[in-house]
């Protein structure tokens, strides 16, 4: 269903030992565009995979590979809106990536993408590094930006290198550049208190970037199901062990009516069939048992993360029924009240015998999916998808 969390009050950073931590919780004050949140993740991302290396340098084209894999998910496979003007949005749809819908992506160190965008042209992307390394650092340097224009189009960002690499041992901005003129600069240096400070407190710096990030993409995604849940790609898709063992069951009795894949026809067996989403996971971002259904291996890989035509939701109603009333007669009581504890929340019915009962069942799918389908579609999943022999 449309998602009603929302941050709170922000998570508060842990002192240390002298360093402007105040500057610090200031970073995203005032922020319309996604390039300071993807910007300091990558940062930090960088920063722990290079086990918080303070000698390091690390380039610009290394910042921008990461913030374009970073905000590869929740952008292209989750498709959330970044804001109608945002920079790293607009960078991302103009690459071509070449990679497979199904490929394996879910790795939080997000490998698979980089070896995509070091594949190619970045030059374009490049342009990111053009502001957001010297707009961040203004909450620790404001006394010794004084007189500059911060709004004057690249004055500020060429007098940043030199304000801040002169200032360095003595404020302790975050970084240094590896040059004084604007031009010449292609990396950064973490200053090593800094660093020590990140590596100290690393889960909850993390996090509250996070949490920062997920209040401005709520603003833009305000009815989004499971936000929270696409900012970042998971390690690994959960197992849909219970899901299966649950259609299994039913399939493999006996005494079940004949079921078929709402899509081909197919008669289904409980020794051969995948688990389908109705509405695609990248959209919903779960695994409940009322958008499940039983589908061949092959139609449920053709469908992808298409949205189905709404020729196929009278037969997903009945395939969802038939397998409620199947399960209610053949498990016992408490287990199948608890398989479908889900079904009554987010369908919003009353009882067991409402959710067995056809005509409210359907009613209840009606008012639910309708919505989200049009949601997902105005976000950009392709809508209207039909099977056809020829997609396996």
């Amino acid at each position: 269903m449309p998602s009603s969390e929302s941050p709170t009050l922000s998570p508060s950073l842990p002192a240390g030992d002298g360093l402007n931590v105040a500057a610090l919780a200031g970073l995203f004050r005032h922020t319309t565009n996604s390039y300071k949140f993807v910007f300091f993740l990558a940062l930090l991302d960088l920063l722990k995979r290079h086990r918080f290396d303070a000698e390091r340098h690390y380039t610009y084209a290394e910042i921008t590979l990461e913030m374009l894999s970073l905000a590869w998910f929740p952008h292209t496979y989750f498709k959330l809106s970044f804001g109608a003007q945002d920079t790293i949005a607009k960078k991302l749809d103009a690459l071509d990536l070449g990679l497979d819908e199904g490929a394996n992506l879910f790795a939080n160190d997000r490998r698979a993408l980089r070896g995509a965008l070091a594949a190619v042209d970045l030059k374009d992307a490049a342009r990111l590094m053009d502001f957001v390394p010297y707009r961040l650092q203004i909450p620790f340097l404001e006394s010794q930006l004084r007189g500059v224009d911060k709004g004057a189009w690249m004055v500020f960002e060429k007098a940043m290198p030199a304000i801040a690499n002169a200032h360095f041992e003595t404020v302790r901005p975050l970084y240094r550049y590896d040059s004084d003129e604007w031009k010449d600069c292609a990396a950064v240096a973490w200053h090593s208190d800094w660093v020590a400070y990140l590596e100290r407190h690393f889960p909850i710096i993390h996090g509250w970037a996070a949490w920062h990030w997920l209040g401005y993409m709520q603003k833009r995604n305000p009815t989004t199901p499971g936000l929270s849940n696409k900012l970042f790609p998971p390690v690994k898709r959960d197992a849909l062990s219970k899901q299966t063992r649950y259609w299994r069951t039913i399939l493999a009795h006996p005494d079940r009516p004949e079921l078929r894949c709402i899509y081909s026809g197919t008669i289904l067996t409980a020794d051969a069939f995948a688990l389908d989403h109705y509405l695609p996971w990248s959209y919903v971002a779960h695994d409940q048992l009322w958008n499940l259904i039983p589908a061949p291996a092959a139609v449920n890989s053709a469908k992808s993360n298409h949205l189905p035509s709404p020729d196929y939701f009278r037969d997903f109603v009945a395939l969802q029924h038939r397998g409620l009333v199947t399960a209610s007669r053949i498990m016992p009581k408490t287990t199948f009240e608890k398989l479908t504890e889900d079904h009554l929340a987010d369908l919003h019915l009353s009882s067991s015998a409402a959710l067995l009962d056809i005509e409210q069942l359907s009613r209840a799918y009606e008012q639910n999916i309708g919505p989200l389908i049009t949601l997902a579609t105005n976000q950009g999943f392709t809508p209207d998808w039909q099977y056809t022999q020829r997609d396996i």
